[in-house]
C-alpha cells in the first residue's frame, strides 16, 4: 500500500496540530522532513517514543517549525502499519505546509477514513469498530459516548459473533447429519433447531429494538413546538434553550417562520422547531407560515402540542387535536400558563396516546417534568447504554435482514420443509451477521462505510 498522510486535527488556529503519515514508507519520510534535536535519528527511534526536533524543507535546508514527532512501529500502531505523528503549532498555514513537505517526499494525500479504513483491512479493528470510531467523534452526551465506546471495543461485534456461532455451529451438525448418513450419527431433532433459531432470533430481536431507543442519544429528536397563537410556543422554546430565541409579545402571530434550534434535556438532545401558529388567517405572510407549520408536522418525529390551560379550548385547538390524531405522531401535551389557574376541559384528549404535563414556560416550572414525558415516550428512562447498539441503519438492515431469514428457517421447521431448505435459510441468516461484522462485507460495503469519515481519521 501507498504511505499516506493528512491533518488529524481540525484545519483552524488552535494549540497544536497533528499530521499524521502511515504506510511502509512513513519513517523515511519522517526523517526527510523531521531533524530530532541532539543525534538521534528518526530511523533508530523505537516504537511508542517521541523526539522533539525540527520540521526542514529538505530542498532548501529552511526551518517550518519546531514540533514533537512519535513513532509508532508496525502492527503495534493504529493502523497496523508504520506510523509517525508529527505535532506542530496549530496555525492553519503551518500545518498545511508539514503536510505538502510530506505529499513532497513520498506520500499521497489520505482518503476520508483511510487511515480507520488501513486499521480494519490489518485486522486492528472489526468493521462495527471501525464505524463506532466516528460515533465517538460525533458523540453528543455521555449515553451516546458509553454505547459509541463500548462497540468501540468490540461489544457489539461479540454479542453479533455470538449468534453467527450458535448459527454456525447448527449449520455443522445439519451438514454431518445430511452429508455423511453412513456414519449413524444422531439427528438434529426439530426441537433442538427451533429452540436454537428462537433463542438467535430473541437476541437479535432485542439488539433491533434497542437500536431505536439508542438513536434518541445518539441523534437526537426532530421535534415541532406546535399550538394556536399565544399559546406561549416561543416562550416554551425560550425557557428550553434558557435565552431569547423567539420574538414573544402580546400580539397573535409574531411567529412567521420556522425558528429551528436544539436544546438538550439531559441526555436527550431536541432539534427544535418553534412554528407559526396554526389557525385560519387572510394574513398572506401568515398564511405562508401556517403551512410550513403544517409540513414540520408531517416530517418531525415528536410533536409537543401546548394549549393555554387558563382557557378553554377553541375550534383552533380542536382543529390542531384533531390534526394530531391524523399523523399518529408521538405526542407530549404541554398545558401551559398553569400559574394563571385552570379554564380547561382535559377530555378533549381523552383517546389521544400522550404524556400531558403542565407548565409555567414564563417562570420556566414545570420543565423538569417536560424532559421526564419525553424520555418516557422514547424509552429512554428504560435505555441501558451498556447493552450497546447499532451505530447505523447498515448495520441495523444486517441485523434484521439476519432476523427475518431466522424466522423463515423457524416457519420452514414447524411446516416440516426439507432441512436442505432449513439449511439455506441460517446459512443466510449467519451471512447477513457476517456482512455487519465485516467478515463477509463486499468492498462497495467497506467504501460506503469509510467515506462518511473525515480526512486525517
Amino acid at each position: 500500500m501507498s504511505t499516506i498522510c493528512a491533518v488529524s486535527t481540525p484545519l483552524t488556529e488552535g494549540g497544536l496540530a497533528v499530521i499524521r503519515i502511515s504506510g511502509d514508507n512513513a519513517i523515511g519520510c519522517a526523517e526527510r522532513i523531521f531533524k530530532p534535536f541532539g543525534d538521534k535519528k528518526v530511523s533508530g527511534m523505537p516504537g511508542y517514543t517521541c523526539a522533539y526536533g525540527r520540521v526542514i524543507d529538505p530542498e532548501n535546508g529552511s526551518v517550518l517549525d519546531d514540533a514533537m514527532l512519535t513513532v509508532f512501529r508496525a502492527p503495534k500502531s493504529y493502523t497496523g502499519e508504520d506510523t509517525a505523528e508529527i505535532s506542530c503549532h496549530g496555525g492553519v498555514y503551518i500545518a498545511r505546509q508539514v503536510l505538502r513537505l510530506c505529499l513532497a517526499n513520498g506520500c499521497t494525500q489520505a482518503d476520508r477514513g483511510e487511515f480507520t479504513k488501513r486499521a480494519f483491512l490489518n485486522g486492528k479493528l472489526s468493521l462495527t469498530q471501525a464505524e463506532a470510531v466516528m460515533e465517538m467523534i460525533s458523540a453528543r452526551g455521555e449515553q451516546a459516548l458509553r454505547s459509541a465506546r463500548l462497540t468501540r471495543e468490540g461489544r457489539l461485534f461479540e454479542r453479533i459473533d455470538g449468534i453467527k456461532k450458535q448459527l454456525v455451529t447448527l449449520l455443522g451438525e445439519l451438514a454431518a447429519w445430511v452429508d455423511y448418513p453412513e456414519e449413524d450419527l444422531p439427528a438434529v431433532s426439530s426441537e433442538a433447531i427451533e429452540s436454537a433459531l428462537t433463542d438467535a432470533g430473541r437476541k437479535l430481536e432485542r439488539l433491533i429494538r434497542d437500536y431505536d431507543c439508542g438513536m434518541v442519544f445518539r441523534r437526537g429528536i426532530d421535534t415541532v413546538i406546535a399550538g394556536k397563537p399565544n399559546v406561549g410556543k416561543s416562550t416554551l422554546m425560550n425557557a428550553l434553550l434558557g435565552y431569547e430565541r423567539s420574538i414573544v409579545t402580546e400580539a397573535a402571530g409574531t411567529t412567521r417562520d420556522v425558528i429551528e434550534e436544539t436544546v438538550r434535556l439531559g441526555d436527550i438532545e431536541l432539534r427544535l422547531s418553534d412554528t407559526a401558529g396554526i389557525r385560519g388567517t387572510d394574513d398572506r405572510i401568515e398564511q405562508i407560515g401556517v403551512s410550513l407549520a403544517k409540513k414540520r408536522l408531517e416530517e418531525c418525529s415528536l410533536v409537543i402540542a401546548v394549549f393555554d390551560t387558563s382557557s378553554p379550548l377553541d375550534g383552533e385547538d380542536l382543529e390542531l387535536i384533531d390534526e394530531i390524531r391524523r399523523l399518529g405522531k408521538k405526542l407530549v401535551i404541554v398545558l401551559n400558563k398553569s400559574d394563571l389557574g385552570g379554564g380547561l376541559d382535559r377530555s378533549a384528549f381523552e383517546g389521544i396516546e400522550a404524556r400531558i404535563t403542565e407548565i409555567s414556560a414564563k417562570h420556566g416550572e414545570g420543565l423538569d417534568e417536560l424532559r421526564e414525558a419525553v424520555a418516557e415516550l422514547f424509552g429512554a428512562d428504560e435505555y441501558d447504554a451498556d447493552s450497546t447498539i447499532f451505530a447505523n441503519e447498515r448495520q441495523k438492515r444486517c441485523a434484521e435482514g439476519a432476523r427475518e431469514k431466522i424466522a423463515e428457517a423457524l416457519e420452514a421447521v414447524r411446516v416440516g420443509e426439507t432441512l436442505d431448505a432449513v439449511t439455506v435459510m441460517i446459512d443466510a441468516a449467519a451471512s447477513e451477521l457476517m456482512e455487519l461484522t465485516g467478515e463477509k462485507a463486499t468492498e462497495a460495503t467497506v467504501d460506503e462505510v469509510f467515506a462518511k469519515f473525515c480526512v486525517g481519521k
